[in-house]
C-alpha cells in the first residue's frame, strides 16, 4: 500500500511540491547564511517526494539551543507559509474520501514545515 500510496501522490502533485522545495532551496543557497535554509528545504523536496512510509522525526538531543534559534529565525522569515500551505491542500484533499490519506500526508508536514530543524528523515 505505501508504494501505491507514494506512486499516486508522485504523480497528483508530490512530484510538482517537491520541485518548488528544490528551487527555493537552490535560490536559498545562494548566500552563505542561507545554506542552513536551502538545505532544510532539500530536506523536505526529498520527503515530499514518496512521504508513505517515511516521517521527519527529532534527531537524538534535539531540539538543541541552535536549532531553536534557526526555526525562531526560520519562521520570523515567513516561512510559516509552507506549513499553511500544507495545511489548505490537507483540508482541500479530506474532501473526498479518497483523498483522505493525502490530506493526512500533508497535515504531517505541517510540524516539521514550522520547526524543521533538528529533524531527520526516517
Amino acid at each position: 500500500m505505501k508504494f501505491i500510496g507514494n506512486i499516486l501522490w508522485f504523480l497528483l502533485g508530490g512530484f510538482i511540491i517537491a520541485i518548488i522545495y528544490y528551487l527555493v532551496g537552490l535560490l536559498m543557497c545562494i548566500t552563505v547564511v542561507g545554506i542552513p535554509f536551502g538545505v532544510q528545504l532539500f530536506k523536505f523536496g526529498t520527503y515530499s517526494l514518496w512521504p508513505f512510509g517515511h516521517e521527519l522525526v527529532d534527531r537524538p538531543g534535539q531540539p538543541g539551543c541552535l536549532s531553536t534559534i534557526m526555526n525562531l529565525v526560520w519562521i520570523m522569515c515567513g516561512w510559516w507559509e509552507i506549513a499553511a500551505m500544507h495545511l489548505a491542500f490537507g483540508a482541500i484533499c479530506c474532501i473526498t474520501i479518497v483523498g483522505i490519506p493525502f490530506g493526512m500526508q500533508h497535515f504531517k508536514m505541517i510540524v516539521p514545515a514550522l520547526l524543521p530543524f533538528g529533524k531527520e528523515i526516517r
